[in-house]
């Protein structure tokens, strides 16, 4: 009777939820007779337990909680399984798992002890690895998808999150490889608890990214976003009232795509200049769709910057918008390259589409077109780094370094279907690009565009209009909203991310202050897609950049008169493909043996999380000592936080070089400085020799410091510069 009934069950699961297992072979390749297994799983519904007794092989028994079996069907369905009851609450509970560990049974927990009330990982309890320990068991790791959009998990509203739930969605289960847990040998006490948990909580999150990676092309993932989640909910709204649906954006690339593709016909990297509005997207897909790769051009970095990356990605045409340029004053930059490159006007394109072109995108099958079908790791966009530091370089991005990094997002961060991110940064910036625009619409929520990032009243209020869970900035656009922002414009957001330039704590205490909102600070570089690490509520120290997502392998490489940390080189599925450099136009340059030289200096702690000690060109040899323009940045921020301030340093004859401070603070003095560094027991070599006082301190497009023009400013003011 049993066995007809889990036939008959496991027969209906896959024709409902077309139930799939992948990775089987890892649960093979454990030998149970040298070693007890131990299953452990993320838990989203009520229908994970049965799916896995029905889908994985061997007899498995499973801790229930005592509270999950008061109800007849909870009690019916449990009596078709192998089971023991336990009180998760109690210390004892542990011993239960142990004693069946050791009599050789296949055993299953369920780390986060309750099924999510988020959508994503909640905390782990020190119990499984304790048990892990104690028995000497492999841990097979599996990750459960699809189910948590199901009528049987925890998201209608009614214990936290809500979802629109569906009633017979796909449900995949990943199997990684078993891993044994790590010797704690010395350890005791909460030290080891702790290491053994970290190490559960680290197979869970891995199973999130592993269980949603794919590889495939930008053009397949919306397809699929479009046919697993609600096709017709909006997923892209701007300062217009311009919506897209997931519907209307497919509809919209295939048809733009396909007058595009008339105009550009066999050429392959295509510029695309437009602001955070509805028509990047479509032109974004609408390229995507028909195999070309667009290369976004940074609109705010100046005429020869622009002609530069043109001549780089080799580009022989523009995509952009008659009334962006107005709008935006761009027509100098458009006289000047009108002979260098043809500039197509969306509103061009527009005239030429009619009912019969609307009719044949109707007709058009999605998954003909080019732009499904391609390799994964072909070229798919060409970005360009900020210049911070001199001349950009076009970095190339394929498919599956951007899918990788949204995945390796998703492991990390909560976005559920209907949640709507508030992106201001500019999409030409590859964390504009891939978290702020692709994350949420290959997600199944919303994005609310906003063309500029420096509108420091109008941003927070679109926070508090929109209802927005989540948005982007830098320290340097945080401050600024700062100055204006309502203290109730962000009461929806669960957190702020913070990247591309270093988070000052006195931003991050202001808005804990004013706003009782958190602000998790990430770490991430254009070559990396970009995000490499981030914190989160379950992972999280102050002042650091986070945890390393998922797959992403690092080392250190010592730095002379460096003693902390080292540079860091990185190497995982989201590092670019190469490098488009101006002196080699259209060579591509790949990274030496996949590793990437972030020319960070950081350093790692025993728990992972990685602390920006500066960029490595950001360090001066004064006296024969290194000393990093980040820490001085650091207490001089301290000492007047409402300013912006940036150090440089110039050469000098007597010590090689001197320490510059460019400031818009006019009321920070020299004895201000010396008194702040004495305050902290700083060397005399951490106090600047020389302060610039301008209006404004120069800053790109991007939110980051313009070092070349800063260094301009000081070498320019300062009369022993060569």
């Amino acid at each position: 009777m049993k066995g007809l009934f889990k036939f008959i069950a496991k027969l209906l699961f896959k024709a409902l939820y077309r139930v799939e297992v992948k990775g089987v072979e890892h649960y093979h390749a454990v030998d149970q007779n040298e070693q007890p297994l131990l299953i452990i799983a993320n838990h989203v519904s009520s229908l994970d337990g049965p799916i896995i007794d029905l889908f994985i092989p061997g007899e498995t028994s499973f801790m229930v909680d005592a509270g999950h079996t008061k109800k007849w069907y909870e009690r019916f369905i449990l009596s078709m399984t192998h089971y023991f009851k336990v009180d998760l609450q109690s210390p004892y509970a542990a011993k239960h798992m142990i004693k069946e560990l050791k009599k050789g049974s296949q055993c299953m927990i369920f780390p986060e002890g309750r099924v999510t009330t988020t959508g994503s990982l909640m905390k782990v309890y020190d119990g499984t690895g304790l048990v892990a320990d104690k028995t000497g068991a492999v841990v097979l790791p599996i990750h459960i998808s699809g189910a948590v959009y199901s009528k049987f998990s925890y998201l209608d509203g009614s214990k936290f999150a809500y979802i629109k739930q569906f009633w017979f969605p796909k449900i995949i289960l990943t199997i990684r490889p078993a891993e044994k847990m790590v010797n704690t040998a010395g350890l005791k006490g909460h030290k080891k608890h702790k290491v053994l948990t970290d190490q559960i909580s680290r197979l869970l999150r891995e199973g999130v990214y592993y269980g949603q990676v794919k590889k495939q092309s930008i053009f397949a993932s919306l397809i699929e976003t479009k046919s697993t989640f609600r096709a017709k909910e909006v997923c892209v709204e701007d300062i217009n009232g311009q919506e897209l649906s997931l519907k209307k954006l497919t509809l919209a690339s295939i048809i733009l795509g396909k007058q595009l593709k008339k105009v550009l016909k066999d050429e392959t990297h295509v510029g695309l200049m437009l602001p955070n509005v509805v028509g990047m997207p479509a032109s974004f897909f609408a390229l995507q769709a028909y195999g070309y790769v667009p290369a976004m051009i940074n609109f705010t970095a100046g005429i020869s910057s622009i002609k530069s990356a043109c001549d780089t990605a080799g580009l022989k045409s523009i995509i952009t918008s008659k009334k962006f340029v107005e709008v935006f004053e761009l027509q100098p930059l458009i006289e000047s390259l009108k002979n260098e490159v043809r500039f197509i006007y969306l509103e061009d394109i527009k005239e030429k589409i009619g009912g019969g072109e609307k009719i044949s995108g109707l007709l058009t099958c999605p998954k003909k077109l080019p732009g499904f079908r391609v390799d994964p790791e072909k070229s798919a966009v060409i970005l360009f780094t900020s210049g911070s530091e001199g001349t950009p370089k076009g970095v190339v991005l394929s498919h599956q370094n951007i899918n990788s990094n949204i995945a390796q997002i998703r492991s990390m961060i909560t976005l559920l279907p209907g949640e709507t991110i508030l992106n201001a940064l500019p999409i030409f910036h590859c964390f504009g690009l891939t978290a702020g625009m692709l994350w949420p619409i290959l997600s199944g929520a919303k994005v609310y565009l906003y063309p500029s990032p420096i509108h420091y009243a109008i941003v927070p209020e679109m926070a508090y209009q929109k209802n927005v869970k989540l948005m982007f900035g830098t320290d340097t656009f945080y401050t600024g909203y700062a100055r204006k922002a309502h203290p109730y414009d962000f009461y929806s957001m669960e957190g702020l991310i913070a990247g591309a330039e270093r988070l000052r704590p006195e931003t991050r205490r202001l808005y804990a202050d004013k706003y009782y909102k958190p602000i998790f600070e990430g770490y991430g570089v254009t070559e990396t897609t970009p995000v490499l690490s981030i914190n989160t509520p379950l992972a999280y120290k102050d002042g650091s950049v986070g945890q390393f997502v998922p797959d992403i392998a690092y080392r250190l490489e010592p730095v002379d008169g460096i003693d902390e940390g080292g540079r860091l080189f990185v190497k995982g599925p989201n590092i670019m493909k190469g490098y488009l450099m101006p002196d080699n136009p259209g060579v591509l340059l790949p990274p030496k043996e996949g590793w990437h030289d972030t020319g960070d200096i950081v350093d790692v702690d025993e728990d992972g999380f990685i602390w920006i000690k500066g960029r490595a060109k950001r360090f001066a040899k004064i006296g024969g000592e290194m000393v990093s323009l980040t820490a001085v940045e650091a207490y001089i921020n301290q000492a007047s936080p409402e300013g912006h301030h940036v150090v440089v340093s110039v050469e000098d004859e007597r010590k090689g070089e001197r320490l510059v401070l460019v400031t818009d603070d006019p009321s920070l003095s020299r004895s201000t400085i010396i008194e702040a560094a004495k305050k902290r027991q700083l060397s005399e070599l951490l106090i600047p020799k020389t302060t610039i006082l301008v209006e404004k301190v120069p800053v790109l497009g991007t939110g980051k410091t313009n070092y070349p023009e800063v260094q301009k400013l000081a070498e320019q003011n300062f009369d022993s510069v060569k």
